[in-house]
């Protein structure tokens, strides 16, 4: 295997997703072929009802795609069980259906769960990498506190602190900084780069926050109707790709600036 191989964290081949039903087939993308390398933030943009949710739940498996293939670490994501998986893959998704009566410790160490014998029970290493996921981000001061009684930007932090307790070379996030204010939006982003860097852990978030995203992504992922097209952001903005995500008589893209704005 190449070293090159050896760094590529997910990829995919000829994929295409979308829906099935006894009707029709509907396709939301297709040709999609993207990787995502060792330690990268990576982003994943487009317009609501691109299919941005739709992709991120194919490549997590949790629904199947129409054609191609997903890989994780070189091996197809149909081979793994459900336990190997979630040792080599962490999901954060928008509407958490867990208890928030549970602790912030409670809850970060239910990232523990594909480690713990049957009954659950926390070994020294299991606690270690609990306490260690509250010191990276920053919420150790609220290890004893409800969850409900958290803002939703403490609340997202936990639910970060979960997955790196989980201790994946993969994280996936859908949309960690909706209901958030621009602070917090910037916040939990400038949080996912730092780890990113630091654990060497490949992190792809997909988000509404185009701006931020291209301020602060190694990559990203961009869905318009006609393709998906992934690359640095930098490469995006010379190649005009982000002046095809909206309609022009609203919204354009400023080169300089790399943000939108909206016109006069």
């Amino acid at each position: 295997m190449s070293d090159k191989n050896q760094h590529i964290i997910l990829k995919t081949k000829d994929l295409s997703i979308g829906y099935t039903s006894k009707k029709e087939r509907i396709i939301v993308a297709s040709n999609i072929n993207i990787e995502l390398h060792k330690g990268a933030l990576v982003g994943l943009v487009g317009g609501n009802g691109i299919g941005k949710s739709t992709l991120l739940r194919t490549l997590t498996h949790v629904q199947d795609a129409l054609s191609g293939e997903v890989f994780i670490a070189e091996r197809n994501i149909k081979q793994f069980p459900a336990l190997d998986l979630a040792k080599v893959m962490s999901l954060v998704l928008t509407e958490q259906m867990m208890s928030k009566n549970l602790s912030v410790f409670e809850l970060v160490a239910l990232g523990r769960q594909p480690y713990t014998n049957w009954v659950g029970n926390l070994s020294e290493n299991d606690i270690a990498c609990i306490n260690t996921a509250l010191i990276q981000t920053n919420i150790t001061d609220l290890k004893h506190k409800r969850c409900f009684e958290l803002s939703d930007g403490q609340f997202q932090k936990v639910m970060i602190a979960r997955a790196l307790a989980q201790d994946t070379d993969l994280i996936i996030l859908d949309e960690p900084t909706s209901h958030l204010d621009m602070y917090h939006k910037a916040y939990i982003l400038k949080l996912l780069q730092q780890l990113a860097k630091e654990t060497g852990k490949t992190i792809l978030f997909s988000s509404h926050e185009i701006d931020l995203a291209i301020q602060l992504c190694d990559t990203m992922i961009v869905m318009s109707k006609n393709q998906v097209v992934t690359d640095t952001p930098c490469n995006l903005i010379s190649n005009g790709t982000f002046e095809t995500l909206f309609p022009k008589d609203l919204i354009a893209f400023d080169e300089k600036t790399g943000s939108f704005r909206v016109k006069k």
